[in-house]
């Protein structure tokens, strides 16, 4: 493990935003669903390529406030760019992703810390 200084933590910028759209994404070369995440008026929406599809269905996502960095440069997967990559972390089982969520109501766009 590898230890990084309260400054390095800070300039990570995760926020909370809530899935507006989510659809299936079969030319990932994993299976994933593409994402498009509204972060509220000061960020906007973001899109993101999210290999979760074990333990979600892209109609059990709309509407979930969902934890996301925000500020990392966008990646090309495919003909897709994600802009934000969403947290999670792994199921019991070891075989998909549990995303991170905020447990109460939260404010969209409201930054982790």
């Amino acid at each position: 493990m590898s230890v990084i200084d309260f400054k390095m933590f800070e300039s990570i910028d995760i926020r909370v935003g809530e899935i507006r759209k989510a659809e299936s994404y079969p030319a990932a070369r994993k299976p994933a669903y593409k994402l498009w995440i509204n972060f509220g008026s000061n960020i906007g929406e973001k899109k993101s390529s999210a290999q979760i599809t074990e333990n979600y269905k892209p109609n059990e996502l709309v509407g979930k406030k969902v934890l996301a960095i925000i500020n990392l440069k966008p990646k090309q997967i495919g003909n897709f760019i994600s802009e934000v990559l969403v947290l999670g972390v792994p199921d019991i089982n070891e075989q998909g992703v549990v995303l991170a969520v905020p447990d109460k109501a939260t404010k969209i766009g409201s930054r982790l810390y």
